[in-house]
C-alpha cells in the first residue's frame, strides 16, 4: 500500500537539516519519496497534514519501563535514598504481571507523546514479561535486564549471582539479537558501579564484544554517588569503567553530570555515548550535565526521560526544551539551539541505538516513524521558525498523529493499537499490588 502524507511542513532532520512545505510518500512502511510543493503522487491512501509539522519519531535513550508504576512515590529524595528506600524495594516487589503492566503503560505514554523508539533498563527479574509487554505495542525497544550482584542495602528480591545474571542476559541477546531487523532488541544493562561487582562488569565487557551488543548503565550522576564509587574503587566513575574494560563505543552512559578533569579525555577518546536526562537531574538535585561541551568535543549525546519516579513523565518534547534551556543557563543563550535540541531526540537517539539506518530522520529508505504536530494553537502562533516552535512552544497535546512503519498508532491522543483505558486500569490495579507486596504505603 502507498500512503501519501500530504501538505505539511517536513522537518527532515537529515544530513542537511532541510525543512520544506510538501508531502511524504510511504510504501510498505518506508519512506519512498519526499515531495516538495504541491505535487500529488498517486497513492492508495491520502492523509492530509493540513499544514502541520511532520518530524521523525522521537527516540529516547534512557528509560526505566519497570518504574512507571512508581510514579509520584519517591518524590523529593536524593538519589541514593531514592534508590534504597523506594525504588529498589518496589522493583523487588514486581512479579511478571505487574512488570508487564508497567511496561505497557510506559509504551502507551511514550507513543502518545511521540516517542517511537527507546532504550530501556528493566529490573533484575521477570524480563521475559517486559519483552512480551513491549511486543504487544508498536514501540521499537532495546531492552536490558538489569544486572545487580553486589552492594549494600540491595533487597533480597533483587539479589542475583554473577553467573546467573550474565547467563540470563546472554539468553535475551540470543532471543533478541542486537543487530536484528526486529522491533525488539536486547542489550546488557549493569545498573551502576555500586551494585555490580568488578567481576560482573569485566564479564559484561568481554561478553558485549562477542555479542556485538550495547551496554546501558549509569555513571557520574550525583556528587554523593561519585564519592561512593571513589571510596569503593579508588577511582572516579569513568576511570573505573575504563579499568574494567567497559569504556568504549558500545557503552551508553546515562547522566554524566560530574566528571573529574582527568576523565574528560577518557570520555572523548572512548566513543562512549552520553544519555542526557535533564528533568531527572533537576528533580534529584544532581546538577546540569555539560552537554554543549561534550558535543563540542565530538562526544555523542542523546536524551532520555529516565524513569517516571524521578521526573514524573516520559515526554521527549519536554526533555528537549529543558535541555536547551539548561544549557542557556550554563553556557549562555543559544549554546544549544532548538535544532540541536531536536536532534538529541531524533537523529542522535537513533545513532545511539545503532539504528540510524532505520529511523531517526525523514529520508528515502527509512522507516516511516513520524510525528505530526499542529503548530497552529494560540500558545504557538506566530511561529516563523517551525523548529523553534516545536522545541520551545509545542506541547504533547499538539501531537495529532504518530506513525510507526507508516501505520497510525496514535490519532489525536487516542491509541489505535490498544484500549488505553484497559492499560491504565490494569496499571492502577497492579501498582496497588506492588506497593502492598513491598510494604510501602502510597
Amino acid at each position: 500500500m502507498r500512503t501519501l502524507l500530504r501538505d505539511g511542513i517536513i522537518v527532515t532532520m537529515n544530513a542537511t537539516d532541510s525543512v520544506f512545505r510538501g508531502s511524504v510518500l510511504i510504501e510498505d512502511g518506508r519512506v519512498v519519496a519526499l515531495v516538495r510543493g504541491t505535487a500529488t503522487p498517486t497513492a492508495d491512501r491520502v492523509v492530509d497534514l493540513d499544514g502541520h509539522a511532520l518530524v521523525p519519531g522521537f527516540v529516547q535513550t534512557h528509560v526505566h519501563g519497570c518504574q512507571t508504576l512508581f510514579r509520584g512515590a519517591a518524590d523529593d529524595r536524593p538519589l541514593l535514598d531514592w534508590l534504597k528506600q523506594r525504588i529498589w524495594p518496589l522493583e523487588a516487589a514486581h512479579d511478571p504481571t505487574s512488570l508487564a503492566a508497567s511496561c505497557e503503560l510506559t509504551a502507551l505514554e511514550l507513543l502518545r507523546s511521540g516517542t517511537t523508539a527507546a532504550l530501556t533498563m528493566e529490573t533484575v527479574h521477570h524480563t521475559d514479561a517486559a519483552f512480551d509487554a513491549y511486543a504487544r505495542t508498536p514501540l521499537k525497544a532495546t531492552v536490558g535486564k538489569c544486572l545487580m550482584d553486589h552492594g549494600d542495602d540491595v533487597p533480597k528480591g533483587l539479589a542475583e549471582s554473577t553467573s546467573d545474571a550474565l547467563r540470563e542476559a546472554e539468553r535475551f541477546l540470543r532471543e533478541y539479537p542486537p543487530h536484528s531487523d526486529s522491533r525488539l532488541r536486547a542489550c546488557f544493562a549493569p545498573r551502576f558501579a555500586l551494585s555490580c561487582s568488578e567481576a560482573l562488569l569485566r564479564d559484561v565487557a568481554a561478553a558485549t564484544r562477542s555479542h556485538g551488543a550495547l551496554i546501558h548503565t549509569h555513571g557520574a550522576e550525583q556528587k554523593a554517588e561519585v564519592e561512593f564509587v571513589r571510596r569503593k574503587t579508588g577511582m572516579f566513575n569513568l576511570a573505573y569503567l575504563d579499568h574494567v574494560g567497559m569504556l568504549d563505543a558500545s557503552l551508553r552512559l546515562a547522566h554524566v553530570v560530574h566528571l573529574d578533569a582527568a576523565e574528560w579525555p577518557l570520555l572523548r577518546d572512548s566513543g562512549t555515548h552520553v544519555l542526557h536526562c535533564p528533568s531527572s537531574n533537576l528533580k534529584l538535585g544532581s546538577g546540569i550535565a555539560p552537554i554543549v561541551r561534550y558535543l563540542a568535543l565530538g562526544i555523542p549525546v542523546s536524551i532520555g526521560a529516565d524513569g517516571a519516579p524521578c521526573n514524573n513523565n516520559l515526554d521527549a518534547l519536554r526533555e528537549a526544551r529543558l535541555a536547551a534551556q539548561l544549557q542557556a543557563q550554563r553556557e549562555g543563550p543559544g549554546s544549544l539551539s532548538a535544532l540541536e535540541a531536536l536532534a538529541l531526540i531524533t537523529r542522535n537517539g537513533a545513532v545511539a541505538l545503532e539504528r540510524a539506518h532505520e529511523f531517526g530522520s525523514i529520508r528515502e529508505g527509512l522507516a516511516a516513524d513520524l510525528v505530526e504536530i499542529d503548530l497552529g494553537g494560540p500558545h504557538v502562533v506566530p511561529s516563523p521558525d517551525p523548529v523553534s516552535a516545536i522545541v520551545y512552544a509545542a506541547e504533547r497535546s499538539d501531537i495529532q498523529r504518530v506513525f510507526v512503519d507508516g501505520e497510525i498508532v496514535v490519532e489525536r491522543g487516542v491509541a489505535q493499537y490498544t484500549d488505553a483505558s484497559r492499560v491504565v486500569a490494569r496499571a492502577q490495579e497492579e501498582a496497588r499490588a506492588v506497593f502492598h507486596r513491598a510494604g510501602i504505603s502510597r
